[in-house]
């Protein structure tokens, strides 16, 4: 049977999950070797109050919202980028040689997640500001026996995100 949905932007069928870019700050080089990125969730509070005449109801309004944390996980390779943004939350060397320290500015980078369609095209993007690693896993333990990957893991706070709506997605 041939097929015959149409192939254009107004797709109903779900994109995959594995085909994706990941850029830190104004970058235009994807960052290398990434291989899974955990969702984008928020929450915001629930504030309940009653009226003073109504003690049958409860109303409520929205409270303060929470951006989680994003764990970004890939395989270890020569490249330091990981690292290297690590080691602006605190620097062990630096700190105890020069007493430097890097300022807040310094050590917060906006991201960009690009999904991507079959045919490598970005569809969807969501921008993710003012992040920062707040842990670092250089690589996961060592196995004599196992034949994986050695992994590296980050934990990225942030304070909030947002769809980049000038990505429109491609042709399938």
């Amino acid at each position: 049977m041939a097929d015959t949905l149409p192939r254009n932007p107004s797709r109903t069928d779900p994109y995959k999950n594995y085909r994706f870019q990941v850029f830190f700050g104004t970058s235009t080089t994807p960052v290398a070797a990434a291989s899974e990125v955990s969702g984008l969730t928020r929450s915001t509070d629930v504030k309940r109050y009653r009226a003073g005449g109504d003690p049958s109801t409860v109303d409520t309004l929205p409270g303060q919202t929470d951006y989680q944390p994003i764990t970004m996980l890939r395989g270890v390779t020569r490249d330091i980028a990981f690292e290297q943004w690590a080691n602006k939350v605190w620097d062990y060397k630096n700190s105890i040689v020069d007493k430097k320290v890097e300022s807040l500015p310094a050590i917060r980078k906006d991201l960009s997640i690009k999904l991507l369609n079959e045919s490598g095209q970005p569809v969807m993007a969501y921008n993710v500001y003012r992040c920062w690693i707040s842990e670092f896993e250089a690589m996961s333990e060592f196995d004599r026996l196992g034949h994986v990957v050695l992994i590296q893991s980050i934990t990225i706070q942030n304070e909030g995100w947002d769809r980049d709506l000038s990505v429109t997605g491609g042709a399938s």
